[in-house]
């Protein structure tokens, strides 16, 4: 599976922005991390790509401002971004698994397939 990130930028804080990632391949869940300067790569929002269930899930420093979505025949994940701030600011990777993730779902180790990420910066 490649995955190719898109729509990283600058943008002003409070403002928002929509980043994609699209897989070359059949996904069980796909994954948004970012990773500051200096620090570990976090996870974001992850959903699933397998059924038609969405099993959404978001870090806590993201929740009611992000939404992870998909459009699965476009086998596509966006990211939403709504009221940036300057410590959104980071490389935003792309991650997929072809395995369903039952737990850990923002787990970097979850994810097998990764793509080579898209700058955002927010000031």
């Amino acid at each position: 599976v490649q995955l190719v990130e898109s729509g990283g930028r600058s943008v002003q804080a409070g403002g928002a922005l929509t980043i994609s990632c699209a897989a070359s391949g059949a996904t069980r869940r796909m994954a948004w991390f970012r990773q500051a300067p200096g620090k570990e790569r976090e996870g974001v929002a992850s959903i699933v790509t397998g059924s038609l269930s969405l099993g959404r899930s978001y870090a806590d420093s993201v929740k009611d401002r992000f939404t992870i979505a998909r459009d699965l025949a476009k086998n596509t994940v966006y990211l939403l971004m709504n009221s940036l701030k300057p410590e959104d600011t980071g490389i935003y990777y792309c991650a997929a698994a072809t395995s369903p993730v039952s737990n850990q779902t923002l787990s970097p180790a979850a994810y097998p397939y990764w793509g080579q990420g898209t700058q955002v910066t927010v000031s």
